[in-house]
């Protein structure tokens, strides 16, 4: 019995040593400053003196009284509506892959390997290719004696030349991901719809597609965020220009804290940011759940 008990107290000494450590980082380094980050959203701190507390003032301003946001919002909008309406051919191509095409191991890395690299590095790539004077792309359209375009610095055609590049390099995480879910459906299913005669797309519509909705449902939701999220890519690539035509959420957010020195409503910015992906995902699981049901 005492040894039983002894056994246990062990276990139990394992098992709190393995979660203090982790406990520790995540209060540290996640809790405390979502606790400070929503304190500061309330004060009109400049990040050098002491803040007062002004209530809703941040929020009101952000929601009522700032057309910019809106704006850059609407920019938001474009990356998710263009990542959501490439989401069917993230699903072709995971299911070209999936052992149909010749070599597929070489292009399943290809297809991995843009989100790989440094978005920094991504956005300096892209510019050099959108450039004015020697750019690739402007350079084949001289080749076919067709005009120059400006892909940076045209306030109607910078966001669509930024969300390209924003494709480019996050779709290959949902391909493989779609992949992945392909890869592990039971082979019995699909090995018994070709014997009741079922085509490739029937195989699809009745057999894949349901069965992989939970990844379905993370793909969506990674667009959600990441479109909400969007920084590297414009600030590098645009810094927001021309005339603030390609600011996003989280460009203005940078801005208004570290260029006008208003980390108070920049506070206030991430946490209405972070307020609207929490409700987004709240309601796109509901639909999902309801769906199911």
């Amino acid at each position: 019995m005492f040894k039983n008990s002894k056994l246990k107290a062990q276990k139990n000494l394992v098992l709190v040593t393995f979660l203090i450590i982790p406990t520790i980082l995540i209060s540290l380094f996640v809790i405390y400053p979502l606790i400070k980050l929503i304190f500061l959203s309330f004060t009109d701190w400049d990040g050098l003196n002491t803040y007062n507390y002004v209530g809703l003032k941040n929020f009101k301003k952000i929601i009522f009284d700032s057309p910019e946001v809106w704006s850059a919002f609407k920019n938001n909008g474009i990356y998710f509506l263009f990542h959501l309406l490439f989401i069917p051919i993230e699903l072709f191509l995971a299911f070209l892959l999936d052992n149909r095409v010749r070599g597929c191991k070489i292009f399943k890395t290809i297809t991995f390997l843009p989100y790989m690299i440094n978005g920094v590095a991504v956005s300096c790539m892209f510019i050099f290719l959108y450039s004015s004077q020697g750019g690739v792309l402007n350079s084949m359209l001289q080749y076919f004696h067709l005009n120059k375009v400006r892909w940076l610095s045209d306030p109607s055609i910078v966001n669509y030349s930024l969300t390209a590049v924003s494709l480019w390099r996050f779709s290959g995480v949902h391909i493989i991901l779609f992949l992945a879910a392909f890869q592990s459906l039971p082979k019995d299913m699909t090995e018994a719809a070709v014997i009741d005669g079922a085509n490739s797309f029937q195989q699809f519509q009745k057999i894949v597609l349901p069965n992989i909705k939970p990844v379905v449902e993370i793909v969506l939701f990674l667009n959600v965020r990441g479109a909400l999220q969007v920084f590297d890519i414009p600030y590098v690539m645009t810094g927001g220009g021309p005339n603030h035509a390609s600011e996003t959420f989280a460009v203005q957010t940078i801005n208004t804290a570290f260029q006008y020195n208003n980390f108070g409503m920049a506070s206030a910015m991430a946490v209405v940011l972070m307020i609207i992906i929490i409700v987004i995902s709240i309601i796109q699981q509901k639909l999902f759940n309801a769906r199911e049901r």
